[in-house]
């Protein structure tokens, strides 16, 4: 069921400073600045060779990011995503093994225009895990 690892997702408070440390430091080439409202964050992705790191930076007073970055001032690794080939199918099979999946349980659109699901971090070995239709 599980793909390619798509991301890895890092929350920041300043997306400038965050994109200039890989680009400057690390030679990275880094995308402009991308609001996504439907998920509270503007997104910056860093591209490598074999994937990605995304950066998260709080869209509006209601951003799941904020909350995380009160509680990590300093940022950090918010969460990791995988592909899935399909992404109905693959949260059919996790619910039916008893992972919970975030919110109403229906893809939303993600920030590479692809149905996207998130899954709880308790049923993940701490780790907040998203899904990306490949």
């Amino acid at each position: 069921m599980i793909g390619r690892l798509n991301h890895v997702a890092i929350a920041v408070k300043d997306l400038a400073k965050a994109s200039a440390v890989y680009k400057n430091a690390l030679g990275a080439e880094v995308t402009d600045p991308t609001p996504q409202p439907d998920h509270g964050v503007t997104v910056v992705f860093v591209n490598l060779p074999n994937t990605k790191i995304e950066f998260l930076e709080p869209l509006g007073a209601n951003s799941p990011i904020a909350k995380f970055l009160e509680k990590n001032p300093d940022g950090g690794i918010h969460h990791v995503c995988y592909e899935v080939d399909d992404i109905i199918a693959a949260r059919d099979r996790l619910k039916a093994e008893g992972m919970r999946v975030i919110g109403d349980g229906n893809p939303k659109i993600g920030a590479h225009g692809k149905p996207v699901l998130f899954l709880h971090p308790k049923d993940f070995v701490g780790t907040l895990t998203e899904l990306e239709q490949a």
